[in-house]
């Protein structure tokens, strides 16, 4: 999402150029390039699929919603195994229209994993419950800390269920560090993502996103947290933002790789 002006051939091909060989999908692109090309497509390039978002949206009451959102997220561990990637990266759901009842909406999370945590099992993929930063709980994501959604991983197994750990969402909490490590004890860091803080943020709030290195955001120290908590896997950088959006992708991506080992290699 960080270059989703290219299409998917154009960033398979600029990574290649610029030798990175990892890369994390979303499920609109690869749809709209269609799952089996996409999966061709990047295994052809040698690259590794690291993650695939997003799943979840968990919160709803009705039960044909639960239902259709059950029956969605496990279409999106089905593409992540046909992806090869091993994690699908959950964003929650924020509250149902009209309510105000965030413990209730929490636990119909724990209801879904239940059920999908088995599922993704079977299918060789774990499922990665992303904290958003509070400001997003009303619309998007009830799960706004990492203790939060590690206390709902962890009543699954690690190889089941763990977290997303992304600075945007978590750099402001005085907790996450503790939380980070707690996280590494149980094996449930399943990925570790990068954007900066920049203000003042645009109307909407999502697509406020900085580039790596424009912001608040100390990259180093969040990067020296998570491996201390023993993570070894790939580090991400998922930017939502318009300007940058606006720009050319391949010089946006090289920037992006320039910044990462600039400010957190």
């Amino acid at each position: 999402m960080t270059v989703k002006q290219l299409s998917m051939p154009q960033l398979v091909d600029a990574c290649g150029q610029l030798g990175i060989v990892n890369v994390g999908l979303w499920r609109e692109p690869v749809q709209t390039y269609g799952l089996e090309a996409t999966a061709k497509l990047v295994r052809d390039a040698g690259l590794t699929v690291t993650t695939l978002c997003r799943g979840g949206f968990f919160t709803a009451i009705e039960p044909e919603e639960r239902a259709a959102a059950l029956a969605d997220n496990r279409r999106a561990i089905d593409e992540a195994a046909t992806l090869g990637t091993d994690t699908l990266v959950l964003v929650s759901g924020g509250l149902p229209a009209g309510s105000k009842d965030l413990h209730g909406a929490r636990e119909r999370i724990a209801d879904a994993l239940a059920e999908l945590g088995p599922y993704a099992e079977q299918h060789g993929v774990r499922l990665a419950i992303e904290p958003l930063h509070p400001m997003y709980a009303s619309d998007r994501c009830v799960v706004s800390t990492l203790k939060q959604a590690l206390d709902l991983a962890e009543r699954f197994p690690a190889h089941q269920v763990g977290v997303t750990v992304d600075t945007y969402h978590i750099w402001w909490d005085d907790d996450a560090p503790a939380q980070i490590a707690r996280a590494g004890a149980s094996d449930r860091i399943h990925t570790f993502q990068l954007a900066d803080w920049t203000t003042p943020l645009p109307e909407g709030v999502l697509n406020g996103r900085g580039q790596i290195g424009d912001g608040s955001i100390d990259m180093r120290e969040w990067k020296r947290y998570v491996e201390d908590a023993g993570y070894t896997g790939a580090i991400e950088v998922e930017l939502f933002n318009d300007r940058l959006w606006e720009r050319d992708g391949r010089e946006l991506l090289a920037e992006t790789a320039a910044r990462f080992v600039e400010h957190a290699g």
